[in-house]
């Protein structure tokens, strides 16, 4: 199995992994960050799967209905043609929007009479025992859960899990956690199919989009989406955890929770999009992390219910992911000290002061806290930290958390020059201090580039962002020796590795997708967009049928590894794409 052969299906509650045979190899209930009921992603023997597929087992082939994110799978051979439809339901219902942990398989013969085979076998949890099984009249229902788990449907329940049977017309297959199915099944799904597909056919119509790359920006908006946990506007990193790095690396890590680092830009990829809803409710549970933190003293990354209890533990007795262990349940960098969420906390939330669409969430209280966290970033910056890459071995002053150190007290100055007018001044100053602390601490004498740590001579790609962020202007002689930098010590094959030096782990050996993202950016903010469209070409390479981005990337094969699918990367295919293409003026549109 490779990531490639994996499609993603949900309703901003939960979601599933689906691979081309139809197994659902990876899912936890009843949201992002539970335990898993299928695992077979991590183990393949004994994980658990809920699969609909064909009876000799081959793979299908995948696509998402256009728009949309509801899955087909489609099977063929001599005896037949059948499609599996995967989607969890989401749409519109008495004013608000109805996303129930629920997980719909609709199952459709199109050719002959095909014969499928279908097993759903549960685990509790990361215990992978077996739970209690109970059959009904027209379900199965597994016990030993929190809640409820059962399967309703259509099918002869004789059939499940005894092997292969004739398809001989539609057939229905809901598992539900918690609220069962209580009416007639074959109208409930063909509703739910139904208003899911216009619900998620209409957001799309919501979606601004560039003049290029529509096809690739609509599907990273839709996957963007789908890491969204509605009840309290968290933003996953991925729906997955301890999916590895590259094969043997031991960079296996649980990347189901919310990291602050992350949030400006992905604030920003929805800024772009259009899309104004997903923004206040991220800024609110941002928000709440920061005013309900004693002394603002963040940690890197949350639960999506706002906890930072993320104690990091390895199940020795996992395989992991095609046998690379370990596997790895939270996440101990919540434990770092990054001084770059900080600034990444004041960019994120500066829309409320600067965009009138936000006026109502101005409040005395907001604004102290904005200046509060300016006031942090101010305090720490050129401190040791982990920073961006929350290194495992010796901490230095990161020169990407001074950057948005730097960050925070410049968009405060904005801040407080509309709403504060006696604090702009000295927050300019403190601006004007740390970029000149940045510009004679982190400067290579020879190349004339920002380097990665205060005094060191390596480059990391994080510093590209300071092309973006306008900490060096598309004039200055250090922009284009960063990018020129960054290229020759990290690029391979057209992608960007993170950095070149030892983090306590080795050395990191594949491309990481999001900083060739970043290069984009920089590029087309030094109006080199000619370099910028010839590396978003190379796109088609990454084996990834259906547009999903995963972590990492393996430049010389284009395999994708690390956690799948990674919101950050597309979060950064989104801000390259609107920065690379055209203006729809200049291209008639």
């Amino acid at each position: 199995m490779q990531l490639a052969d994996l499609g993603l299906v949900g309703n901003c509650q939960s979601a599933a992994l689906i691979a081309r045979d139809g197994s659902i190899v990876w899912s936890c209930l009843p949201r992002f960050d539970s335990a898993p009921i299928f695992a077979s992603l991590l183990d393949a023997e004994r994980g658990g799967t809920f699969r609909i597929g064909a009876a000799d087992g081959r793979p299908g082939t995948q696509r998402y209905l256009p728009n949309t994110n509801v899955l087909e799978t489609r099977f063929e051979d001599a005896d037949g043609a059948f499609r599996v439809l995967d989607f969890m339901p989401r749409f519109h219902q008495h004013g608000r929007t109805f996303r129930p942990t629920k997980l719909v398989r609709v199952v459709e013969p199109l050719r002959g009479t095909p014969r499928i085979n279908v097993v759903c076998d549960p685990i509790l949890g990361w215990s992978r025992a077996r739970p209690r099984r109970e059959q009904g009249s027209h379900h199965v229902a597994w016990h030993g859960y929190p809640a409820h788990l059962r399967l309703t449907t259509d099918a002869p329940l004789s059939y499940l899990d005894a092997g292969p049977f004739a398809l001989t017309g539609r057939k229905h297959f809901v598992l539900s956690w918690d609220a069962p199915v209580e009416e007639p099944l074959e109208p409930l799904c063909q509703r739910f199919l139904e208003e899911t597909t216009r619900y998620w056919q209409q957001w799309v119509k919501h979606c601004d989009v560039p003049a290029h790359y529509q096809e690739e920006v609509i599907r990273s908006a839709l996957a963007l989406k789908l890491h969204c946990f509605e009840d309290t506007g968290a933003i996953i990193a991925a729906v997955t955890t301890s999916l590895p790095e590259a094969p043997g690396a031991g960079r296996n890590w649980d990347y189901r929770y919310c990291w602050l680092r992350d949030a400006f830009y992905t604030l920003g990829a929805f800024r772009l999009l259009g899309h104004f809803e997903e923004r206040e409710q991220f800024l609110g549970f941002l928000l709440n992390i920061a005013s309900s933190t004693k002394d603002l003293d963040l940690a890197p990354l949350y639960r999506i219910d706002g906890k930072s209890d993320l104690a990091e533990s390895t199940l020795e007795h996992w395989p992991g992911f095609l046998d690379n262990r370990p596997v790895r349940v939270g996440n101990g960098a919540a434990l770092h000290r990054q001084h770059d969420v900080f600034g990444e906390m004041v960019l994120a939330l500066t829309p409320l002061f600067l965009d009138a669409r936000f006026r109502e969430h101005v409040t005395p209280q907001v604004l102290d806290l904005v200046g509060r966290l300016a006031d942090k970033a101010i305090a720490v910056a050129g401190q040791p930290d982990a920073g961006i890459w929350e290194v495992r071995n010796e901490w230095r002053p990161q020169t990407f958390s001074s950057l948005m150190c730097w960050a925070a007290a410049e968009r405060m100055s904005r801040i407080a020059a509309q709403h504060r007018p006696e604090a702009a001044a000295g927050y300019a100053a403190e601006a004007a201090r740390l970029r000149s602390e940045i510009l004679s601490r982190a400067v290579h004498p020879e190349r004339g580039c920002l380097v990665a740590d205060y005094g060191g001579t390596e480059v990391d790609a994080a510093l590209l962002q300071a092309i973006t962020l306008n900490f060096l202007a598309p004039g200055d002689p250090a922009a284009a020796n960063t990018v020129q930098a960054v290229r020759a010590d990290l690029e391979a094959h057209g992608w960007l590795k993170r950095y070149r030096t030892n983090d306590g782990l080795g050395v990191p050996s594949v491309a990481f997708t999001l900083c060739t993202f970043w290069l984009v950016e920089a590029l087309a903010r030094l109006d080199r967009f000619e370099e910028a469209r010839t590396i978003l070409a190379r796109l088609p390479s990454v084996h990834s049928p259906l547009g999903l981005l995963s972590e990492d990337l393996d430049p010389t094969s284009g395999v994708m590894w690390g956690n799948f699918p990674q919101a950050y990367s597309h979060v950064g295919l989104i801000h390259a794409a609107f920065a690379a293409s055209p203006r729809w003026g200049d291209v008639g549109g």
